[in-house]
């Protein structure tokens, strides 16, 4: 059974006008490959509100807005300085202007047009080889050091400067230097001139200051990441007062997705909308693992043959081609290469206005919501009518594809392109050789290049696709030696505004889409490789979580809950048999033992240092469980078991939301141990087992920390506390009998004869036959407490709950 559930909630398998039928294989055509591989990078998170906000973006937003001012007044002088310098003669300084300008603001308009002139482009890229290859990490700091702060798109970072820095804090030096927590507890240590309290208070003040120059760091780096690297139209769009993600490989918005650690809410300040409260991650898996959970899996696309290697090695399914209903007569244009983005675009418009004259139904592609609205301008100033299908606008998505195959009609889409449907031809548009597809930009996959073109010649119809590139898009910047090609360009001597066109230049672009998606490829797998880890644990505490859920006799998990704990616990104090690492800390037992639960007890009564490590659990277990069936006793049977199924839930529940944080942390930080010559992965599954073992003690600790303090209602509450006080009356009055004196301390036989109810060690909970019916009236959670504090239940002894 494929993932419809998935796919439905997320709105891929909606207006297809297909009839998908739950526990049968089906077809989703183009979505298959986009949920299984497009989105295999990004986990599935269910999130909930985190309870104390810490996010500062309006407090910090004017400085970061005034830095931004300025490093853009200085880029722009940057570029001014670097001409002038190149028309001096003087190359070599204008090329390190123009990589300098880059690294402080690579989308800089000025510079982005400086670089449409070969001559200027070549010198700031042989000023950014000479640094790269010379490792001239000092010069390259310097020249880092004269901006504010410096950009890095390719790990999508933006790191303040020293002159950054002192702009924002110019009084305070040390404004972004985290202290140094264990330095500064060992001065205050070693301080003889404080007292115990003042030197506790000064630790706290110490830990304040980290917290505080923590967060304020954070939300600033933040903030520069929003305005230096975000940009509106590309990665989001602003609508309804909320920021909106884009997908980058569909094009379509993703409402409901938010990015991780404040960013987004980053990003909503910058845009000045209301900014949504925090969320924290309550469950998460990676998008292949939650496929993996179906017994059956099974799809159909049309582009899955360029990653059946991937569908084979993650999903262990086979891809099996089948041949098209009708012989395809699409026309596939050779690729025409240009120089720079504006000569790419000024062909295609060319190409589109003369087609858009002949009558031809034209489907122009582009790789984002900006390029569209780009495409968009230059044809209104051709006066050519067109739609815009972007993530703007979707929602008019079925009228603009029905129309698009309709004589004479343009129309500008990013990928989404109305995946997953023919676009119908009108009468008598196959005479005119049927649907142009015509593509601004290759994309960093072939497989969504294949699916633009396939949007055009279907069902045996004609069609013709043809794709317009430059060496300043992404893909041939990062991945298609631009460079070469470029001095290749001007060594022939081509003008302006001409192409190059060549069958081998087609597979040159494909090598480079081959290697992006190679890339991708290992980064989906190492993905899924980390949550195979964490799948495990997953496991465990799911299961553990569902036989909570499930359970008919919660007292069994409640006891088991307390052998553990109380073992695991006990040997913090006292030494298993057979070993000898744990110092022997009697008082500090019985310390842990009275704060933890409601026995009383005394280091003299309990002898534990006559007692075996077995003996002592056991004992502490019996004198918990009988203290347990005293506060019960008053109770209803079903109050009690859904207080302790509550017990269970929230210990689960909370702790596994602060596990995943933690994992989180492991996971950034341990990349770093490949400077270590290890392996991050099997540092990540050792470090991971030893915080599971640590997550599974804690379960157990955090039950029984919440064993006594919860009530099922108020008169329980009473009735435990009375016989809590008969119980110790009785027990001093035993002991005043066999010392005769007055004791304070409570005697360690009293329990035995004191008629206190026994709990059972068994499978089953057996209540006392003697109990009282629960007969009290309900309390709403917003009804006046029964105490009279004057509280709402919920705010009082509600919370007891």
């Amino acid at each position: 059974e494929f993932g419809f559930d998935y796919l439905r909630d997320n709105g891929m398998a909606s207006n297809r006008n297909q009839q998908v039928q739950r526990g049968h294989y089906f077809a989703v055509v183009d979505e298959v490959d986009s949920a299984l591989i497009d989105e295999a990078r990004t986990p599935l998170i269910i999130s909930g509100p985190v309870t104390v906000s810490t996010h500062q973006f309006d407090r910090y937003k004017p400085l970061v807005e005034q830095l931004v001012r300025r490093q853009n007044t200085l880029c722009a002088k940057l570029v001014t300085d670097a001409k002038a310098l190149f028309d001096k003669g003087d190359n070599e300084a204008a090329g390190r202007m123009l990589y300098q300008t880059y690294l402080g603001q690579p989308k800089n308009r000025a510079l982005m047009r400086t670089m449409e002139e070969p001559e200027l482009r070549k010198l700031k890229e042989k000023a950014e080889l000479s640094y790269a290859l010379n490792d001239q990490k000092v010069e390259l700091f310097k020249l880092k050091e004269e901006l504010y702060y410096a950009v890095d798109e390719k790990t999508h970072e933006a790191d303040l400067t020293e002159k950054g820095r002192e702009f924002l804090n110019p009084d305070d030096p040390d404004a972004f230097v985290l202290p140094d927590l264990a330095t500064a507890f060992a001065e205050i240590d070693i301080d003889k001139s404080l007292s115990e309290a003042s030197r506790q208070q000064k630790k706290v003040e110490v830990q304040e200051k980290l917290d505080n120059q923590g967060q304020r760091i954070h939300n600033i780096a933040q903030l520069l990441r929003a305005y230096c690297l975000y940009e509106k139209g590309v990665q989001y769009l602003v609508m309804d007062n909320k920021v909106v993600i884009i997908d980058e490989n569909t094009g379509r918005e993703i409402p409901g997705r938010s990015w991780s650690d404040g960013l987004h809410g980053a990003v909503e300040a910058k845009e000045g909308v209301q900014i949504d409260a925090e969320t924290q991650t309550l469950a998460t898996i990676t998008i292949q693992n939650y496929f993996r959970l179906y017994q059956k899996l099974g799809g159909m696309t049309g582009t899955a043959e360029t990653d059946a290697a991937e569908f084979h090695d993650i999903y262990s399914l086979d891809v099996l081609p089948i041949p098209t209903n009708q012989p395809v007569k699409r026309i596939d244009g050779n690729d025409s290469i240009f120089k720079t983005r504006r000569e790419k675009y000024n062909a295609a418009i060319a190409l589109i206005k003369e087609r858009h004259a002949k009558g031809q139904p034209i489907l122009v592609g582009t790789a984002s919501v900006e390029a569209s609205e780009t495409v968009s301008r230059m044809l209104k100033r051709e006066k050519i009518p067109h739609a815009v299908l972007n993530a703007k606008y979707h929602r008019q998505e079925a009228e603009i594809v029905a129309n698009a195959g309709q004589r004479g009609a343009v129309m500008i889409a990013t990928n989404m392109a109305g995946r997953g449907t023919d676009i119908k031809l009108a009468p008598g548009v196959d005479e005119l050789g049927g649907l142009m597809v015509i593509a601004t930009e290759r994309h960093l996959s072939r497989r969504v290049d294949r699916q633009l073109r396939g949007r055009c010649a279907r069902q045996g119809d004609p069609g013709e696709s043809k794709f317009f590139i430059s060496f300043e898009d992404e893909l041939m910047m990062k991945f298609g030696a631009a460079e070469r090609m470029t001095s290749i360009m001007e060594r022939f001597g081509m003008a302006e505004g001409e192409e190059l066109q060549h069958p081998w230049l087609n597979k040159s672009v494909e090598t480079a889409q081959k290697r992006v998606e190679q890339q991708h490829y290992v980064w989906r797998k190492r993905v899924l490789e980390y949550d195979d880890v964490m799948n495990q644990q997953r496991e465990v505490v799911y299961d553990y979580r569902n036989e909570i859920l499930e359970s008919s006799d919660t007292r069994v998990l409640i006891d088991e809950a307390l052998d553990k704990g109380v073992s695991e616990r006990v040997s913090d104090f006292i030494p298993r048999e057979g070993r000898s690492d744990t110092p022997i800390d009697y008082e500090g037992l019985v310390n842990w033992i009275n704060t933890t639960f409601p026995v009383g007890i005394s280091q003299r009564d309990a002898a534990f240092e006559t007692k075996t490590f077995d003996e002592v659990v056991k004992y502490i277990i019996e004198k918990v469980q009988r203290a347990y069936s005293l506060k019960i006793a008053g109770a209803s049977p079903q109050g009690i078991q859904e207080l302790e199924r509550a017990i269970l839930l929230n210990a689960v529940d909370r702790l596994w939301q602060e596990h995943l944080y933690a994992l989180d942390a492991l996971k950034e930080g341990v990349n770093l141990r490949t400077y270590g010559q290890k392996d991050p992965l099997i540092e990540f599954k050792s470090e991971a087992y030893i915080i599971f073992a640590e997550l599974m003690r804690n379960i157990n600790g955090e039950v029984l920390n919440n064993l006594f303090r919860g009530m099922a209602h108020l008169q329980a509450l009473e009735q435990f506390l009375q016989a809590q006080a008969q119980q110790r009356h009785l027990q001093a009055s035993a002991t005043d009998e066999a010392n005769g004196s007055l004791g304070d301390e409570p005697s360690q036989s009293q329990p035995e004869e004191a008629p206190v109810p026994q709990a059972p060690r068994g499978p089953r909970i057996m209540f006392p036959t003697a109990a009282p019916a629960d007969n009290t009236p309900k309390v709403g959670r917003n009804d006046p407490c029964p105490c009279g504090s004057g509280k709402k239940y919920k705010a009082c002894h509600g919370r007891l709950v």
